[in-house]
């Protein structure tokens, strides 16, 4: 019995090999608010939105990429590239959230300082 626990420890995939890879624990939600973040990049201030939810799926993709990292023979390989791929998503729905932020801001910007010389035309 001793020996059969000693093995265990040194085992890959921890103290049971035959048990079935599971599923990240947040790997759809990253995959979802990655493709949320792409979704709601578009409108000004809807981009805010978007801006948001980059930031959290960009967390949640770190803490399941730590997750996965430590003990890959417990969680499935399917489930890991969902969290690549949201974490793809939400960086460039967050690029984009982020220009369009922006450019969205310096053009009511420059509305709203040369307004005023708009009525000295006429």
């Amino acid at each position: 019995m001793e020996e059969q626990i000693h093995s265990d420890q040194f085992s890959p995939k921890g103290p049971n090999p035959d048990a079935i890879p599971e599923n990240l624990p947040n790997s759809r939600i990253v995959l979802l608010l990655g493709i949320l973040s792409i979704v709601f990049c578009w409108w000004h201030f809807v981009s805010v939105i978007g801006i948001i939810l980059g930031i959290i799926t960009l967390v949640l993709a770190q803490k399941e990429t730590t997750l996965f990292e430590k003990n890959p023979g417990r969680y499935t390989l399917t489930s890991f590239n969902n969290v690549k791929i949201g974490r793809i998503c939400a960086i460039i729905g967050l690029i984009i959230s982020v220009v369009v932020f922006i450019f969205v801001m310096l053009f009511i910007f420059g509305l709203l300082v040369t307004l005023p010389f708009w009525g000295m035309i006429n």
